[in-house]
């Protein structure tokens, strides 16, 4: 009896629908993220992530009339923006004798 319930049990994954499936290469580029993720990933509001895109402060790319990121680029960016607030930092640290 137990040999015939394993034969006819039957596992399930429940899988995302199909428009929510990124598929996971490892020889391909990160997928790209859109303004929300983005938003998320900086902590900050959509509204802001689409004001530095458009005025090219931040990196991204557009698809048709949406924005899109790469995560190296944006991680990219983030320690750009981290060196140049230290060096200004270092900067202001040094002040001339008068």
């Amino acid at each position: 009896m137990r040999n015939l319930l394993r034969r006819n049990t039957v596992s399930c994954t429940v899988l995302p629908p199909d428009d929510e499936r990124i598929p996971i290469m490892s020889d391909t580029p990160s997928p790209a993220w859109t303004v929300r993720q983005v938003a998320e990933y900086l902590s900050v509001n959509e509204r802001t992530v689409y004001r530095m895109a458009d005025r090219g402060e931040l990196p991204g790319f557009k698809v048709g009339d949406t924005w899109r990121f790469r995560r190296e680029d944006i991680d990219a960016w983030i320690e750009q923006q981290q060196r140049e607030r230290g060096s200004d930092a270092s900067k202001k640290g040094r002040r001339s004798k008068r």
